[in-house]
Protein backbone atom coordinates (compact mmCIF):
# COMPACT_ATOMS: atom_id res chain seq x y z
CA UNK A 1 0.00 0.00 0.00
CA UNK A 2 1.18 3.69 -0.90
CA UNK A 3 -0.37 6.70 -0.42
CA UNK A 4 -2.32 6.40 -3.55
CA UNK A 5 -3.96 3.53 -1.94
CA UNK A 6 -4.65 5.83 1.27
CA UNK A 7 -5.89 8.42 -0.50
CA UNK A 8 -8.97 6.10 -1.42
CA UNK A 9 -9.71 5.30 1.59
CA UNK A 10 -8.95 8.12 4.19
CA UNK A 11 -12.15 9.60 5.27
CA UNK A 12 -13.16 12.93 4.22
CA UNK A 13 -11.47 16.16 6.66
CA UNK A 14 -14.56 16.28 8.73
CA UNK A 15 -14.70 12.58 9.70
CA UNK A 16 -10.51 12.75 9.63
CA UNK A 17 -10.37 16.05 11.88
CA UNK A 18 -12.81 14.33 14.25
CA UNK A 19 -11.23 10.77 14.32
CA UNK A 20 -7.67 12.34 15.24
CA UNK A 21 -9.15 14.41 18.16
CA UNK A 22 -10.77 11.18 19.55
CA UNK A 23 -7.29 8.95 19.21
CA UNK A 24 -5.54 12.33 20.84
CA UNK A 25 -8.15 12.34 23.95
CA UNK A 26 -7.71 8.16 24.16
CA UNK A 27 -3.67 8.58 24.32
CA UNK A 28 -4.36 11.30 27.07
CA UNK A 29 -5.78 8.83 29.54
CA UNK A 30 -3.89 5.82 28.57
CA UNK A 31 -0.78 7.79 28.47
CA UNK A 32 -0.58 10.70 31.12
CA UNK A 33 2.46 11.73 30.27
CA UNK A 34 2.75 13.43 27.01
CA UNK A 35 6.57 12.19 26.01
CA UNK A 36 4.62 8.35 25.68
CA UNK A 37 2.00 9.50 23.29
CA UNK A 38 1.76 8.10 19.72
CA UNK A 39 -1.29 10.26 18.67
CA UNK A 40 -1.85 13.96 19.67
CA UNK A 41 -3.94 16.74 18.71
CA UNK A 42 -3.35 20.67 18.65
CA UNK A 43 -6.42 22.65 17.72
CA UNK A 44 -4.25 25.77 18.67
CA UNK A 45 -1.40 25.06 16.72
CA UNK A 46 -1.52 28.25 15.13
CA UNK A 47 -4.18 31.28 14.86
CA UNK A 48 -5.12 29.36 11.76
CA UNK A 49 -4.62 25.86 11.62
CA UNK A 50 -5.15 22.68 13.95
CA UNK A 51 -2.66 19.90 13.83
CA UNK A 52 -2.97 16.24 14.32
CA UNK A 53 0.41 14.45 15.03
CA UNK A 54 1.90 10.78 15.48
CA UNK A 55 5.45 9.93 16.46
CA UNK A 56 6.20 6.27 16.82
CA UNK A 57 9.78 6.88 18.84
CA UNK A 58 11.24 5.29 16.57
CA UNK A 59 12.12 8.11 14.00
CA UNK A 60 8.67 7.78 11.77
CA UNK A 61 6.01 10.29 11.98
CA UNK A 62 3.33 12.26 10.58
CA UNK A 63 1.33 15.76 10.91
CA UNK A 64 -2.21 16.43 9.42
CA UNK A 65 -3.12 20.19 9.25
CA UNK A 66 -6.38 21.12 9.08
CA UNK A 67 -7.11 24.70 7.99
CA UNK A 68 -9.59 26.92 6.11
CA UNK A 69 -8.25 25.91 2.91
CA UNK A 70 -8.81 22.02 3.86
CA UNK A 71 -5.80 19.33 5.36
CA UNK A 72 -2.65 18.22 4.31
CA UNK A 73 -1.36 15.02 5.55
CA UNK A 74 3.05 14.13 5.40
CA UNK A 75 4.00 11.09 6.83
CA UNK A 76 7.99 10.18 7.22
CA UNK A 77 9.15 6.60 7.60
CA UNK A 78 12.38 7.32 8.18
CA UNK A 79 13.79 4.04 7.30
CA UNK A 80 11.97 3.58 3.62
CA UNK A 81 14.03 4.15 0.35
CA UNK A 82 12.27 6.93 -0.41
CA UNK A 83 13.08 9.12 3.11
CA UNK A 84 15.07 12.25 2.84
CA UNK A 85 18.17 10.66 4.21
CA UNK A 86 18.91 8.62 1.54
CA UNK A 87 17.61 10.59 -1.30
CA UNK A 88 19.49 13.85 0.02
CA UNK A 89 15.90 15.32 -0.25
CA UNK A 90 12.33 14.10 -0.97
CA UNK A 91 11.39 11.27 -2.96
CA UNK A 92 10.88 12.62 -7.12
CA UNK A 93 6.63 13.48 -7.07
CA UNK A 94 5.88 13.50 -3.77
CA UNK A 95 5.73 17.32 -3.19
CA UNK A 96 5.91 18.22 -6.62
CA UNK A 97 2.36 19.11 -7.21
CA UNK A 98 1.43 20.34 -4.11
CA UNK A 99 -0.96 23.27 -4.55
CA UNK A 100 0.19 26.27 -3.77
CA UNK A 101 -2.42 26.96 -0.61
CA UNK A 102 -0.60 24.12 1.14
CA UNK A 103 2.72 25.18 -0.21
CA UNK A 104 3.23 26.84 3.51
CA UNK A 105 3.34 23.41 5.26
CA UNK A 106 5.86 22.39 2.62
CA UNK A 107 8.12 24.61 3.93
CA UNK A 108 7.21 24.78 7.84
CA UNK A 109 9.97 24.25 9.91
CA UNK A 110 8.68 22.16 11.88
CA UNK A 111 8.05 19.13 8.92
CA UNK A 112 11.84 20.12 7.97
CA UNK A 113 15.35 19.26 8.84
CA UNK A 114 17.97 22.00 10.17
CA UNK A 115 18.64 23.00 6.61
CA UNK A 116 15.21 23.14 5.49
CA UNK A 117 14.95 20.14 3.68
CA UNK A 118 11.02 18.30 3.83
CA UNK A 119 11.44 15.36 6.42
CA UNK A 120 8.88 13.29 3.88
CA UNK A 121 8.04 10.01 2.20
CA UNK A 122 4.19 10.21 1.88
CA UNK A 123 2.29 13.25 1.16
CA UNK A 124 -1.45 13.92 0.51
CA UNK A 125 -3.84 17.02 0.92
CA UNK A 126 -7.45 18.04 -0.12
CA UNK A 127 -9.02 21.25 -0.40
CA UNK A 128 -12.32 22.59 1.00
CA UNK A 129 -14.79 21.38 -2.22
CA UNK A 130 -12.90 18.41 -3.18
CA UNK A 131 -14.22 15.06 -3.67
CA UNK A 132 -11.53 13.05 -3.13
CA UNK A 133 -7.90 13.10 -1.94
CA UNK A 134 -4.88 13.80 -4.11
CA UNK A 135 -0.94 12.26 -4.11
CA UNK A 136 1.57 13.35 -6.27
CA UNK A 137 1.94 11.38 -9.92
CA UNK A 138 5.17 9.05 -8.49
CA UNK A 139 7.38 6.16 -9.95
CA UNK A 140 7.91 4.40 -6.81
CA UNK A 141 10.73 1.93 -5.83
CA UNK A 142 10.27 -1.61 -7.81
CA UNK A 143 9.57 -4.34 -5.52
CA UNK A 144 8.74 -2.76 -2.26
CA UNK A 145 5.05 -3.09 -1.07
CA UNK A 146 5.20 0.10 1.46
CA UNK A 147 7.45 1.56 -0.40
CA UNK A 148 6.97 5.07 1.54
CA UNK A 149 5.58 3.76 4.63
CA UNK A 150 1.94 4.92 4.44
CA UNK A 151 0.79 1.43 4.82
CA UNK A 152 2.22 1.70 8.62
CA UNK A 153 2.12 5.21 8.81
CA UNK A 154 -1.83 5.75 8.55
CA UNK A 155 -2.88 2.27 9.21
CA UNK A 156 -5.26 3.80 12.17
CA UNK A 157 -6.89 6.30 9.62
CA UNK A 158 -7.89 4.33 6.90
CA UNK A 159 -9.49 1.61 9.25
CA UNK A 160 -11.45 4.03 11.84
CA UNK A 161 -13.06 1.48 14.12
CA UNK A 162 -12.72 1.38 17.64
CA UNK A 163 -11.50 -1.79 17.53
CA UNK A 164 -8.63 -0.97 15.49
CA UNK A 165 -7.61 1.06 17.71
CA UNK A 166 -8.50 -0.70 20.68
CA UNK A 167 -5.94 -3.49 19.49
CA UNK A 168 -2.99 -0.95 18.71
CA UNK A 169 -2.98 0.46 22.60
CA UNK A 170 -3.15 -2.99 23.89
CA UNK A 171 -0.25 -3.98 22.01
CA UNK A 172 1.86 -0.22 22.44
CA UNK A 173 0.77 0.13 26.08
CA UNK A 174 0.55 -3.57 27.11
CA UNK A 175 -2.61 -3.26 29.30
CA UNK A 176 -5.97 -3.91 28.67
CA UNK A 177 -8.37 -1.63 27.09
CA UNK A 178 -11.76 -1.15 27.45
CA UNK A 179 -13.79 -1.67 23.99
CA UNK A 180 -16.84 0.19 25.27
CA UNK A 181 -15.09 2.85 26.30
CA UNK A 182 -12.66 3.33 23.34
CA UNK A 183 -16.34 3.59 21.61
CA UNK A 184 -18.13 6.06 23.43
CA UNK A 185 -14.72 8.27 22.53
CA UNK A 186 -14.65 7.80 19.13
CA UNK A 187 -18.41 8.88 18.79
CA UNK A 188 -17.27 12.12 20.56
CA UNK A 189 -19.71 11.97 22.99
CA UNK A 190 -19.52 14.21 26.13
CA UNK A 191 -16.68 12.72 28.85
CA UNK A 192 -17.82 11.62 32.05
CA UNK A 193 -15.02 9.97 34.92
CA UNK A 194 -16.67 6.22 34.65
CA UNK A 195 -15.58 6.41 31.18
CA UNK A 196 -11.77 7.40 31.83
CA UNK A 197 -11.84 5.20 35.19
CA UNK A 198 -12.83 2.20 32.56
CA UNK A 199 -9.40 3.40 30.81
CA UNK A 200 -7.26 4.40 33.24
CA UNK A 201 -8.23 4.44 36.71
CA UNK A 202 -5.13 7.06 37.88
CA UNK A 203 -6.32 9.30 35.37
CA UNK A 204 -9.12 11.82 36.41
CA UNK A 205 -11.49 14.64 34.19
CA UNK A 206 -9.64 16.92 35.80
CA UNK A 207 -6.54 16.02 34.48
CA UNK A 208 -7.32 16.08 31.51
CA UNK A 209 -8.18 19.06 30.94
CA UNK A 210 -5.77 20.65 29.09
CA UNK A 211 -6.11 17.87 27.00
CA UNK A 212 -9.56 17.84 26.39
CA UNK A 213 -9.48 21.83 25.04
CA UNK A 214 -6.70 21.19 22.72
CA UNK A 215 -8.97 18.40 21.23
CA UNK A 216 -11.52 20.79 21.73
CA UNK A 217 -13.51 17.74 23.55
CA UNK A 218 -16.44 18.22 25.63
CA UNK A 219 -16.46 16.96 29.27
CA UNK A 220 -19.94 15.93 30.54
CA UNK A 221 -22.05 18.25 32.47
CA UNK A 222 -21.93 17.89 36.07
CA UNK A 223 -18.74 15.64 36.28
CA UNK A 224 -15.33 16.58 37.20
Amino acid sequence: MTAHEVARSLPDIDRLRDLCRAMSVLEAILSPDWESRYYSFSADWSPEEEVASMRNGSGDEYSIVFSAAGAYVRGLAHESMMSPYVNEGPWPGVLDSVPEVFRSCVQEPAFCDQSGMPLITACLWREIGDDRWHVGEIDYPDGEKDADGAARLFGLLIDPVPERFRRFAEDYYQVSVDLEAVRHIYSLRPLPERVITALNPEVTLADLAEDLDEARYRAEIGEG
